[in-house]
């Protein structure tokens, strides 16, 4: 699509929003943050009395350290982010390396031009970003004992990354502009049909293709474990195509259970690290609230409205895209002969953050809201005392605080604390 350049009046308004969404964002992300950091420093120095006979101090000092030094860590993230934000678009960053774009658009072609403006940004950000994952991998998580990632699978995991965007994200990306181009007004009708088969097929790729790139995932051969779960899963009439344990702890010693995949591929997938800490009832119990999450329909509900946003996104795109006020509030200069689509795409991928973040609580809400139901379909199906001492461990082994601000944790959680989960159980009859 081609764009006509609008009086200058026209973008005024767009830029002041966007200025504004920037920087109320990050003013409530810097207070979220700084509650949050001060509340857990304010309760180091004691067990909270519910915890007091089952969670020794020093773990309880670890969890509030690795809060808070994950909090400093992150705000100083959020300061970089939002530097680069504003350097992307109002300084002029997008537009710059839009026209280096175009200066190969003779020899690559529009949708060449189009796919190199992509790879570039897509290669920059990774690169802008490296400095943080390095630091948060090799210091942070290696001062609290969690790192297990080498520089060698560090750089081997980026250049699998790589590859698997090229092959997998470049064709994809390609489909979406050719439809932007060539699927006239409704184009972003026929886009959003395209994202939902592309998210469908990769929930089958992934696990069958893609994850063992990464990661080793050999059968459960605990038979106490294999049975309490075959039992599990006959009892609550769930079918798996097998049961996995996989090698997290080649990289971290965080420990978590998942299921994955769609039709054949659907897989339950233990980290070894949980196979480690927890002994079967427990780990019953755990995979019974994740199973909770199936029969309550909580993965179909969030399937679905992921999918309703993602039309609603589109939607917007293909508005927002036909406006040349769009581009120039946005600091980008729309082409007059070549295509804008791969550049609207960006624009929208990087204005749409700061505005949206303001409904996270609701997400969060609805996501804790789901956490309690599972937690009871467990307590019906396997142990809630099992469940509960499951949730202790796995809070202690990775450092989750059970001291959270409650205003940062209504905002972000999408698990209820540790605290609220452990007294609904309880309630419910089933007391750690």
């Amino acid at each position: 699509m081609h764009a006509v350049l609008p009086s200058p009046g026209t973008t005024l308004f767009p830029t002041l929003a966007f200025i504004a969404a920037v920087i109320l964002s990050f003013l409530l992300k810097l207070w979220l943050s700084s509650r949050q950091m001060r509340h857990v420093a304010a309760h180091r120095r004691a067990v909270p009395e519910a915890f007091a006979g089952t969670v020794p101090l020093s773990a309880h000092q670890k969890a509030a350290d690795y809060t808070i030094a994950r909090g400093r860590l992150g705000t100083l993230h959020l300061a970089w982010d939002t530097a680069l934000l504003i350097g992307w678009t109002l300084l002029g960053g997008l537009d710059l390396l839009n026209q280096w774009a175009l200066s190969w658009r003779d020899a690559l072609g529009g949708m060449g031009y189009q796919l190199a403006l992509l790879t570039a940004f897509a290669l920059l950000s990774g690169l802008l970003d490296l400095p943080w994952s390095l630091y948060s991998t090799f210091r942070l998580e290696e001062r609290f004992g969690f790192n297990r990632t080498t520089l060698k699978l560090f750089i081997v995991d980026g250049i699998k990354g790589l590859a698997i965007g090229l092959v997998l994200g470049l064709p994809f990306a390609a489909l979406i502009l050719w439809l932007m181009g060539a699927a006239g007004h409704q184009w972003w009708l026929w886009a959003w049909g395209a994202w939902v088969a592309y998210n469908l097929l990769m929930m089958v790729v992934i696990p069958l293709f893609i994850a063992p790139l990464f990661n080793k995932f050999e059968p459960l051969s605990d038979v106490a474990v294999v049975e309490r779960v075959n039992a599990l899963l006959q009892r609550c009439g769930f079918t798996s195509k097998g049961l996995f344990v996989m090698d997290g702890s080649k990289r971290s010693a965080h420990g978590n259970a998942y299921f994955t995949g769609l039709g054949a591929a659907k897989r339950v997938v233990f980290f070894d690290t949980l196979i480690a800490r927890l002994n079967p009832p427990e780990i019953e119990a755990v995979l019974a609230h994740e199973l909770g999450h199936f029969k309550r329909r909580h993965v179909l509900q969030r399937m679905l409205l992921s999918f309703a946003l993602s039309l609603a996104g589109f939607a917007l795109l293909g508005w927002l895209s036909g406006l040349p006020s769009f581009y120039l509030s946005l600091g980008v200069r729309p082409s007059l002969q070549a295509p804008n689509d791969a550049l609207a795409l960006l624009l929208f991928l990087l204005a749409l953050p700061p505005f949206t973040f303001f409904v996270t609580p609701l997400m969060s809400f609805w996501s804790r809201k789901h956490e309690f139901e599972a937690d009871a379909y467990a307590c019906a199906q396997a142990s809630g005392r099992d469940l509960s001492n499951a949730l202790l461990k796995l809070h202690e082994d990775n450092a989750g605080t059970l001291t959270p601000d409650p205003v940062f944790a209504r905002f972000y959680y999408s698990h209820p604390p540790a605290s609220e989960r452990l007294a609904a159980i309880a309630a419910a009859g089933h007391p750690a």
